[in-house]
C-alpha cells in the first residue's frame, strides 16, 4: 500500500507549502496544549492561594517526566516510521507503530504504579513541605496515579499519526483533549463549581487525556486500510532492527527530557527556599515562556517527517531548504515574542495572580527567562534534525551539554552570586552556548551529506 498523496507531500510539494502543511497543525496543537497548561495555573491562581498554585508548579517535573516516555516511543517510533516510508519499507512502518504504541501503554501503567507506591519520597524530592504537601498530592492523584497512561498514550499516538504526514488529524486529537480541559478547569477548580482547587485541575486533565485517546482510536478504526499506523497486537514484535531503530533515537530523546525534569526539580528546590510566593512566580513565568517555546518546538516537530523522508531518500537539497525556510519563520516569531515579554513582563504575570510580591518576582523572572527563547529556537531545530535523521548520539550530546554541563551548574553559581534572581538567568546562559554549537554541528552535517551525494552521483 503506497499513498501517492503522502508521497507527493514529502517529495514534490513546494517546500514552503509542505512545511506549512505539516507545521501549522502541529504548532496549533502545541499552542492549545500550552493554553491548557496555563489554564490550570490561571484558574488555580484565581483562588489567590499561593499554596494551590505552588502545588501545580511542584508537580510539574513529574508531568514533564511523561515526555521522557513520549519521546522514547513517540519520537523514536515516528522517526523510524518516516525513514521507513522514505525507503518504501511499509512493513517496518506498521511494526514500528505497533511497537511504539504497546510499549508506551505498558510504560504509562508502570509509571503510575511506581509513582503511587513511592509517593511519599517523591513528594519530598519535588520540594514540597508541610504547607504544600497535601495540595501537591491531591493534584498528582488524578494527573499521575490515574492519568499517566492516557497522558502518555495520546501524545505517542499523535506522533505516530503525524509520521505519515497526517499532521491535521494528529493536532485535532491533541486539541480535542486540551479544549475540553480548558472548559472543565473552572468547573472543577473554582468555588462556584466543585471547589476542588489544584485537585480539580488534575481531574480535568485526566478526563481530557482520556477523550484525546478515544479520538485516536476512532480515527484509526475509520481509516483502517488507509493508514500505515497499526496498533494490532499481531504486528507487535521485537525485531532487532526495529528496537534499535526506535531506541537509537528515542532513548537520547527520553534522556533529554529526564534531564529537563532534573533541571526543573533542582530549580524548584532552589526557589522553595525563598517561599511559596517565589515558587508560584517561577511557575507562572515558566508557563508563560512555554507559549513561544512550544511554537518553536511544534515547528521543529512538525517538519521532522519531511526531514526524515528526504534524508532516507537522499534528497539533501530539499532537506536543506526545509530547514532554512523553517529557521527563518521560527526565529522571526520568537524574536518578536521575546521583545514583548521583556517589555510587558510585570503585567503578564499580574494576569495570573495579583499579589504584589508574586508580580514583582514574576516580572523579573519572565524578563530573564524570555531572553533564552531565540537560542532555544536554534537548539530545538538542531535536535529535531538529529532525531529525524536517526542521529540519536548527537541529540544525546546536546541534552548532556544543556543540563549537566551548562544549566544545572549555572543554577548553583548564579544563585550564589545573585540569590533567587540569578536562577532565572541559568537557562539563557546555557542556551546561548548551545545555540552556537548547534550552528556549527548543522553546518558540518550538511557538508557531509553533500559530499555523500556527490560520491553517489559520480558512481551513478
Amino acid at each position: 500500500m503506497e499513498d501517492t498523496q503522502k508521497t507527493r507531500l514529502f517529495e514534490s510539494t513546494p517546500v514552503p507549502k509542505a512545511v506549512m502543511t505539516l507545521a501549522i497543525p502541529t504548532v496549533l496543537s502545541s499552542l492549545v496544549m500550552v493554553l491548557y497548561n496555563l489554564a490550570d495555573t490561571y484558574f488555580v491562581g484565581i483562588l489567590n492561594d499561593p499554596v494551590q498554585t505552588a502545588a501545580v508548579t511542584l508537580a510539574g517535573p513529574v508531568l514533564l517526566a511523561f515526555n521522557a516516555v513520549n519521546n522514547l516511543f513517540g519520537v523514536g517510533s515516528s522517526s523510524m516510521m518516516s525513514r521507513a516510508l522514505g525507503s518504501k519499507d511499509f512493513e517496518t512502518v506498521k511494526r514500528s507503530s505497533a511497537f511504539g504504541f504497546y510499549l508506551a501503554l505498558f510504560s504509562g501503567v508502570l509509571f503510575s504504579v511506581l509513582c503511587t507506591v513511592f509517593q511519599g519520597p517523591l513528594l519530598r524530592l519535588l520540594g514540597t513541605n508541610t504547607e504544600t504537601n497535601a495540595a501537591t498530592g491531591a493534584y498528582m492523584l488524578w494527573t499521575v496515579t490515574c492519568g499517566a497512561a492516557p497522558a502518555i498514550v495520546n501524545v505517542v499516538m499523535a506522533y505516530l499519526v503525524r509520521s505519515e504526514g497526517a499532521a491535521l488529524h494528529a493536532s485535532i486529537g491533541t486539541m480535542s483533549g486540551c479544549v475540553l480541559n480548558i472548559i472543565l478547569d473552572p468547573v472543577f477548580i473554582l468555588p462556584w463549581g466543585l471547589d476542588m482547587g489544584a485537585a480539580g485541575a488534575g481531574l480535568a486533565t485526566f478526563l481530557s487525556n482520556c477523550v484525546a485517546c478515544l479520538y485516536f482510536f476512532v480515527l484509526l478504526f475509520c481509516r483502517r486500510g488507509k493508514t500505515y499506523v497499526c496498533v494490532s497486537p499481531r504486528m507487535l514484535c521485537f525485531r532487532r532492527s526495529i528496537v534499535l531503530g526506535v531506541c537509537g533515537v528515542g532513548v537520547p530523546a527520553s534522556i533529554q527530557n529526564l534531564l529537563n525534569v532534573t533541571g526543573m526539580t533542582i530549580l524548584n528546590n532552589f526557589a522553595s527556599a525563598y517561599g511559596s510566593d517565589a515558587v508560584a512566580a517561577m511557575g507562572i513565568s515558566h508557563k508563560v515562556q512555554m507559549i513561544p517555546m512550544q511554537v518553536s518546538m511544534g515547528i521543529s516537530q512538525g517538519i521532522m517527517p519531511l526531514i526524515s523522508y528526504n534524508y532516507a531518500s537522499g534528497n539533501t537539497p530539499r532537506m536543506k531548504k526545509t530547514l532554512f525556510f523553517t529557521m527563518r519563520i521560527s526565529l522571526s516569531f520568537i524574536t518578536l515574542a521575546t521583545a514583548g515579554f521583556c517589555v510587558f513582563s510585570g503585567p503578564i504575570t499580574a494576569l495570573f495572580m495579583e499579589k504584589p510580591e508574586i508580580v514583582a518576582y514574576g516580572g523579573q523572572f519572565l524578563r530573564a527567562m524570555s531572553l533564552a527563547l531565540p537560542f532555544l529556537c536554534m537548539d530545538f531545530l538542531a535536535v529535531g534534525v538529529f532525531q529525524a535523521c536517526g542521529m540519536g548520539s548527537k541529540s544525546l550530546l546536546f541534552a548532556i551539554l544543556r543540563k549537566i554541563v551548562l544549566e544545572i551548574p549555572a543554577l548553583f553559581v548564579l544563585d550564589w552570586l545573585f540569590p533567587l534572581y540569578g536562577l532565572a538567568w541559568a537557562q539563557t546562559v546555557a542556551e546561548f552556548i548551545l545555540a552556537v554549537a548547534a550552528v556549527v554541528v548543522l553546518m558540518r552535517l550538511f557538508r557531509r551529506l553533500e559530499k555523500r551525494d556527490r560520491l553517489r552521483a559520480e558512481k551513478g
